[in-house]
């Protein structure tokens, strides 16, 4: 009877290890399933089967166009990314080949303009300190590249999100604002879509084949307890001004008494046609 309690016993455990050792994928590495995506990462490697103890039979360069074939159920953690392994399809000369890549490696967002195609990824992890509690944590680094044909012409690499904050990704192209030689604006967005956790906006301009992004807008609330805003006031929004752009924070939140207390804030950067400075 012992013998078959300790059984039992170290079952359960296994049951429960197994749990909390079980990686989700992040929802902003999601691809359907035969549609096209682009890869956002240089030497990508295609394995003959989903994992990274696979052999590796090919490697894929940046805005090499796959086809999405399969999703498949085994997910890898590197860093902060979360991200599932797909069968895919890509054109090398005249042949199509087929295997398996990480979903991490994959464009969540990408535009063409111009004769330049604009790609939007998330790159690596970085350990950074925190110097309000003295510890090491772990951020992710997104970046935005440009490229004519399959030449890199410039990239820009900023902070974004992790973990519950990784849910959904947009990526458009907008106008430029009114703001003098800046051909268009990029703007990528990383959301959480969950009360409590933030969504991030990265606006960059780009003037000159060169990209130059803007400070990050941070935006997170609780419905009915508060919630923190920032927004651009651009030249050609209502309010706006010539040659700058203005940054709105709003905060509120809800006191004991069920009344609203919101705080407003304004700071106006400088634009002089090739770079920003606070004013």
């Amino acid at each position: 009877m012992k013998t078959l309690w300790t059984a039992l016993f170290l079952l359960i455990l296994q049951f429960f290890t197994a749990q909390e050792n079980e990686v989700y994928a992040d929802d902003i590495f999601s691809f359907e399933e035969n549609k096209t995506q682009k890869i956002f990462t240089d030497w990508t490697r295609v394995r003959l089967d989903p994992g990274v103890n696979a052999q590796i039979v090919d490697s894929l360069q940046v805005n090499q166009q796959v086809m999405i074939l399969k999703k498949e159920n085994a997910v890898l953690k590197l860093g902060e990314r979360n991200a599932n392994w797909y069968k895919i399809s890509y054109q090398k000369g005249e042949n199509t080949l087929e295997g398996y890549i990480w979903g991490g490696n994959i464009c969540v967002g990408y535009r063409n303009k111009n004769g330049y195609d604009f790609l939007f990824g998330l790159s690596k992890t970085i350990d950074r300190k925190n110097k309000e509690i003295n510890e090491i944590e772990k951020q992710n680094i997104a970046g935005i590249k440009v490229l004519e044909g399959n030449t890199l012409i410039d990239e820009v690499y900023f902070d974004t999100g992790r973990g519950e904050e990784l849910s959904s990704a947009a990526f458009n192209i907008e106008s430029n604002h009114k703001l003098q030689n800046v051909e268009f604006t990029l703007k990528a967005m990383v959301s959480g879509e969950a009360c409590g956790i933030a969504s991030y906006d990265q606006y960059v301009l780009f003037k000159g084949k060169k990209l130059i992004a803007l400070p990050q807008l941070t935006n997170v609330g609780d419905a009915g307890v508060f919630y923190h805003s920032e927004e651009f006031i651009f030249p050609n929004d209502k309010g706006g001004i010539p040659n700058a752009f203005i940054l709105k924070v709003e905060d509120m939140e809800v006191d004991e008494r069920d009344r609203e207390k919101k705080k407003h804030s304004f700071r106006t950067y400088l634009w002089n046609g090739n770079t920003y400075k606070l004013k």
